[in-house]
């Protein structure tokens, strides 16, 4: 409690808590929050300027309001983000629970096939998954789970190979409690924290993803307002409207990097040596 009331004094803190809360605010009540319809075309007023009246960010090539669609494409980011991320987890932490326990030949052909999976670059697995199973909201969150999940049970299998040898795991094995209840009541709250932090990361990681893969046309259908489809239908109008390409960049810079401080600020919080680094300097 104390390490939370000394780290809520921390400005970049509050400013991630802060921008995280709005944009899983605008995330849940986009429909209610956009103030007309974001699909809505409207050629006389295509290419209109931010500030202009009814249109405080301006229009987009075919006179749809940007404020609208910036507002309903937080919805995509925010579904890829908690399905991907907590489906990942999930596969992750079994297999690596059961890889780090078992041990044996089980441990072995498993880190095997982790390690391979992971020697692939997250992004191109992703492009390549999107690419064979094609654009759509279920196909990306797909793709980034089967890239994803790889990092949680090279993580989980670490914490495990320690933690199982500590005393009160062999003191629980000695009484006679069997396996399930040693990893499902011992082991895994102890490992718990840093998969928190680590889910906490990958979320930023995932948004930047889902943005990419959007920019290049793998991402959900094009109907479907997103950031990153925005930021790919507004690179072709830099020179004569910047506001089209600028502003959902921005917002995914400013969400993305909100999420990693609260992810650092975690980490501060639940790991001793972080905290204790931080309270010397």
């Amino acid at each position: 409690m104390k390490a939370l009331v000394r780290n809520l004094r921390s400005p970049a803190l509050v400013i991630a808590l802060v921008a995280c809360a709005i944009f899983l605010f605008v995330g849940l009540f986009a429909h209610w929050l956009t103030p007309m319809d974001p699909n809505a075309q409207n050629l006389i007023n295509r290419l209109k300027p931010p500030m202009t009246p009814g249109h405080p960010l301006g229009t987009d090539q075919l006179g749809r309001d940007v404020l609208s669609r910036l507002i309903a494409g937080t919805q995509v980011p925010m579904i890829v983000a908690a399905v991907s991320v907590s489906l990942s987890v999930i596969i992750g932490v079994a297999v690596g629970l059961f890889s780090g326990y078992v041990g044996g030949i089980a441990d072995t052909v498993l880190m095997r096939l982790t390690d391979t999976w992971m020697a692939f670059p997250f992004i191109l697995l992703a492009i390549a998954f999107v690419g064979v199973l094609g654009p759509g909201l279920q196909n990306v969150i797909i793709a980034l789970v089967a890239s994803q999940w790889a990092i949680y049970v090279r993580l989980v299998r670490g914490q495990v190979l320690s933690v199982k040898e500590r005393e009160f795991v062999l003191s629980a094995r000695m009484l006679g409690v069997s396996d399930v209840r040693i990893v499902l009541q011992h082991i895994l709250p102890a490992v718990l924290p840093s998969v928190t932090i680590l889910a906490t990361l990958e979320v930023g990681i995932v948004i930047a993803t889902e943005a990419s893969l959007s920019f290049l046309g793998l991402g959900v259908s094009a109907s479907q307002a997103t950031w990153g489809g925005m930021l790919s239908e507004g690179r072709a109008y830099l020179s004569s409207a910047w506001w089209l390409a600028s502003l959902p960049g921005i917002i995914i810079f400013l969400v993305v990097m909100a999420i990693n401080v609260l992810g650092n600020e975690i980490r501060q919080m639940t790991d001793p040596r972080a905290s204790g680094s931080a309270a010397a300097a």
